[in-house]
């Protein structure tokens, strides 16, 4: 695994954060504009991602370095960090570099779209200027396969590489298809990289105009704004975020001795049929029904979920309310925490993001609070991890992602001893 946040750039900082209850939203600081509503968020803008590049580097055979390098020097924000995660993922995974047969099966697989949003914009803006000063090469740089490219190219690998776009529901849905890839695709193992969203000052405008992110309430106490399940939400805080998982066939990953963080018993991704963001419990609870059925899980089997919860009036409580429908009796005896209280909503990478955080903590047994519930929503009537950081044991998980336009896609995963 390899992730970037605000709060951590390695997993297992990145979950002692957490279970600090570490906050990752500050005030946005790529943009100055009064006009623009939105002014918090989990921003990156200025990682040092040159120094996680330098540290890498000295850990990486003298060719992959000068690739990374090479192509490090020219991309934007989020394919930066595409690459400095899967290849911390990679080197976690104790993959070699040049392996032969190994690279042609080896799959890239990038969960989300339109990426670089800030990067095509100010390209836009410098083009009204004068069109020879934008970047030669924005009409490479835009696409978002070329993630996918550039993570291929510094790995090694000459397997499918592809993106999928599914909203806030795509590196859940990339981790459908790496499954696919393994078991029916000829591929050993494939990479499912979440990557960042790269949030510009016009975008997230438009999703305040929406009613879709917070801004009335909590621009000046950034860390407070993201508040799932609590009386006073008023919409999702917007957050950079990257996480890279390696997936790898089970026999094989065995015989190598690798480290295992959990394996995937089932992904199962629906539709609500509706185009618009408002959430469905009944399409919620449809596809955690189903990835229970797939995976032959019972639902007393089912320790702990990793809830999607954005901090929306709506969604909060209509995931709550799947929870209930498709767990039945078993939704008391649940552990429920929102990651995205102190992460905000990473958008795209989210389910990879936050399956590091839940698989992290499985492995701990001990599970983040739900941060900022001042005032516990009536409506909630499930043990959201309100009070703080708890002990608890567990051997299977569920990992919840829905995204606009009725995109579900849930994940299952258990233990590895």
């Amino acid at each position: 695994m390899g992730v970037v946040t605000p709060i951590a750039d390695h997993p297992e900082r990145f979950v002692d954060a957490l279970l600090e209850g570490r906050s990752a939203i500050s005030r946005w600081r790529f943009f100055e504009d009064d006009r623009v509503y939105s002014k918090v968020g989990g921003d990156l803008s200025g990682y040092d991602a040159k120094a996680k590049l330098a540290s890498l580097s000295e850990r990486l055979p003298g060719a992959v370095a000068s690739r990374l390098r090479k192509i490090f020097r020219g991309a934007p924000m989020s394919t930066r960090l595409s690459m400095l995660c899967a290849v911390d993922a990679w080197l976690d995974a104790g993959l070699p570099f040049e392996g032969g047969d190994m690279a042609e099966r080896t799959a890239v697989i990038v969960g989300g779209h339109n990426l670089g949003e800030r990067y095509l914009i100010e390209n836009f803006k410098t083009f009204g200027e004068e069109p020879d000063w934008i970047d030669a090469h924005a009409a490479l740089l835009t696409l978002d396969t070329d993630h996918a490219g550039s993570v291929s190219e510094v790995i090694g690998s000459h397997g499918a590489q592809y993106t999928l776009g599914g909203a806030c529901a795509s590196s859940n849905i990339s981790l459908r298809s790496a499954v696919d890839e393994i078991r029916h695709h000829g591929h050993d193992r494939a990479l499912v990289v979440g990557p960042t969203f790269d949030f510009s000052a016009m975008g997230l405008h438009a999703m305040a105009l929406m009613g879709a992110i917070t801004f009335q309430s909590f621009n000046d106490a950034p860390e407070r704004a993201s508040r799932p399940y609590d009386v006073d939400r008023e919409g999702f805080v917007p957050s950079h975020g990257t996480a890279v998982l390696v997936m790898e066939d089970y026999e094989i990953a065995r015989a190598r001795g690798a480290t295992m963080y959990g394996e995937v018993l089932a992904v199962v991704a629906t539709s609500d049929g509706n185009h618009l963001p408002n959430p469905s419990t009944d399409g919620q609870a449809r596809t955690i029904q189903r990835t229970l059925e797939q995976a032959g899980i019972a639902p007393e089997q089912v320790g702990y979920v990793s809830a999607h919860a954005t901090s929306t009036p709506l969604g909060d409580v209509s995931e709550l309310r799947a929870i209930r429908a498709a767990f039945g009796d078993h939704a008391e005896q649940l552990k429920i925490n929102a990651p995205k209280s102190m992460l905000g909503h990473t958008c795209w990478s989210a389910p990879a993001v936050e399956t590091v955080a839940a698989l992290g903590q499985m492995r701990r047994g001990r599970l983040h609070g739900s941060i900022n519930v001042d005032t516990l929503d009536p409506q909630v009537d499930l043990d959201v991890c309100a009070g703080g950081s708890v002990d608890h044991e567990f051997d299977v998980l569920l990992k919840n992602a829905f995204g606009f336009g009725g995109t579900n896609c849930c994940a299952l995963w258990r233990r590895v001893d």
